[in-house]
């Protein structure tokens, strides 16, 4: 079970976001390398990156500071935010990504996504946000009317190395991770699935240990972390104690 601390990256800066408004964006740290190398330190084994503005650009726009981080930490590095192409997602993972995630693109062209999976076995990851159920895209912009069950349901069998699922009412606010809506989605498929949005104590990592969590790949933290709400070696002392 991993806990996978949070990079959101605007302008350059490591923040985060309340509800997914760009508008509301609290910044945490204006090094997101010195960030990562800290979240190294802290003991965590993986490191998610998010490109907010990419995720509205639909280009890469961190670029920089993505790079810079690749550079600090030894940690593998999953990114999701902007990766629209097959040469995107080859570029970056030529420069020492371990995993890209395909969010807007998984909805609107989700052959791309097949494609790339058979051309990057383990190494690409669906980003799934969910809005009332409903899957969101362009950064969270615009709700489509697939349901995240419907969509992981396309990938079944493609080779999809993990779903991060993120439950926008809760990203941000730390009301606790949608369990079960997550957990829902995990039953639904065979594709290992990460929790997203809301993480808010320890309560919710020790949720995790718990055995209907175990088909989980992880959770991911991020507000909770900055703040200090979560104990980041209590925490990795009780995921490590269940196993």
């Amino acid at each position: 079970m991993i806990l996978f601390p949070a990079i959101d990256l605007k302008d350059g800066q490591c923040v985060r976001l309340k509800l997914g408004d760009m508008d509301e964006a609290t910044v945490y740290n204006t090094d997101p390398a010195a960030q990562a190398r800290s979240f190294e330190e802290q003991g965590f084994e993986w490191l998610h990156v998010v490109d907010l503005n990419g995720a509205f650009a639909g280009a890469s726009v961190n670029g920089d500071a993505v790079e810079a981080i690749l550079k600090a930490t030894k940690n593998p590095v999953q990114l999701g935010g902007g990766i629209r192409t097959l040469a995107h997602i080859e570029a970056w993972l030529d420069k020492g990504l371990s995993r890209v995630i395909l969010g807007t693109v998984a909805v609107r062209d989700p052959d791309l996504v097949k494609e790339a999976c058979r051309a990057f076995p383990g190494r690409i990851a669906v980003g799934i946000d969910a809005r009332g159920g409903k899957v969101a895209v362009e950064g969270w912009a615009e709700t489509s009317d697939l349901s995240a069950i419907e969509l992981a349901r396309r990938f079944e069998g493609a080779g999809v190395a993990a779903i991060i699922y993120t439950d926008i009412d809760r990203d941000g606010v730390l009301t606790g991770i949608n369990w079960e809506s997550t957990i829902e989605l995990a039953d639904a498929v065979s594709i290992p699935v990460i929790a997203s949005g809301g993480l808010a104590s320890l309560a919710d990592i020790v949720r995790m240990t718990m055995p209907d969590a175990a088909k989980l790949e992880g959770a991911i933290s991020g507000r909770a972390l900055y703040d200090g709400r979560i104990d980041p070696a209590e925490a990795l002392r009780v995921l490590q104690k269940n196993g």
